[in-house]
């Protein structure tokens, strides 16, 4: 078999775009061009690599198969650059991370105060729900995750670096707002409205309300911590979410933190990765940034 590098990085870019002409902008390339040397990467494996059906790219097992086989070089070959460039005394490449939707709060300010420290590197942030990102994370696609419920059926390198409270909520004008030391008992009457199952709050959530033997009453699952927020504000129940998703303030948009028995219940966010990976120098630079950056801030959300 004869396949280049750059055929390689061409093959990988057509796995993850879907497209040849997207495939072709990626690699600066035509896409009379693209088409011509994944062709020839057929030719060369001599088997078919992809087939395109209703205009859609999809991969054979062997397509699949050295899609990550080309992932597997390509970053090998990042991490050598950027172990070149760390000799030289440079910072410059590109950081992959994927984070959970309720990371969106935050992760932006750690990506932005690292940039302005490194401006000649390139971020890609990936927001998911958390099966999106655990799925990311068994493909190995990027340099690191962020989420605060890390899966237990895989071996990870984990790391806790931020607290992440899980809080109740309830409209401004509930009489809930304005009491202190709620009983947990108290809430049974009441109507819950929750993330959808798999995310890291509602986990952290249901754990918690198994530990108490307490059964909320949920009328509604929603996929976005605005949508729970926005229901809750409209008064169709309490919510239950993190206290990130409120940007560390008691109150916001109509709805408040209300002081209930057992809340919050901790939980922390976790740099996750897998364990078999060496982290290249910009993903060890980015961690330990995200450390410090948190402990310099002292952010307000305990």
């Amino acid at each position: 078999m004869n396949v280049t590098f750059r055929q390689l990085r061409l093959f990988l870019a057509l796995a993850e775009t879907g497209s040849v002409s997207a495939a072709a902008k990626v690699m600066h390339v035509t896409q009379p061009t693209a088409s011509m040397q994944l062709k020839e990467m057929s030719l060369s494996v001599g088997l078919a690599l992809y087939e395109v059906i209703g205009k859609k790219i999809y991969l054979t097992d062997v397509g699949k198969e050295l899609a990550v086989t080309a992932r597997a070089v390509a970053q090998t070959w990042d991490v050598f650059e950027q172990n070149v460039d760390a000799a030289k005394g440079l910072s410059r490449g590109k950081l992959r991370v994927a984070v959970v939707s309720t990371a969106k709060y935050f992760m932006p300010h750690l990506i932005g105060s690292f940039c302005t420290k490194h401006p000649a590197i390139d971020v890609s942030l990936e927001i998911l729900n958390r099966d999106g990102v655990v799925q990311r994370l068994r493909e190995n696609l990027d340099d690191l995750y962020i989420m605060s419920m890390p899966p237990k059926d895989m071996d990870l390198g984990d790391e806790a670096f931020m607290p992440n409270p899980i809080v109740l909520i309830a409209p401004n004008a509930d009489p809930l707002a304005k009491r202190t030391q709620i009983g947990l008992h108290e809430l049974t009457q009441r109507r819950f409205i929750v993330r959808e199952k798999g995310s890291g709050t509602r986990m952290a959530a249901d754990q918690f309300f198994r530990k108490m033997k307490f059964r909320p009453d949920v009328r509604l699952e929603l996929g976005s911590n605005e949508a729970v927020k926005e229901s809750v504000a409209g008064g169709l129940g309490l919510g239950v979410v993190s206290r990130h998703a409120l940007h560390g303030h008691k109150k916001e948009n109509g709805v408040s933190v209300i002081d209930i028995e057992g809340f919050p219940v901790s939980s922390a966010w976790h740099i996750v990765y897998p364990a078999s990976k060496k982290l290249s120098p910009l993903a060890l630079a980015f961690k330990k940034h995200m450390i410090q950056e948190v402990g310099r801030r002292k952010w307000p959300l305990a």
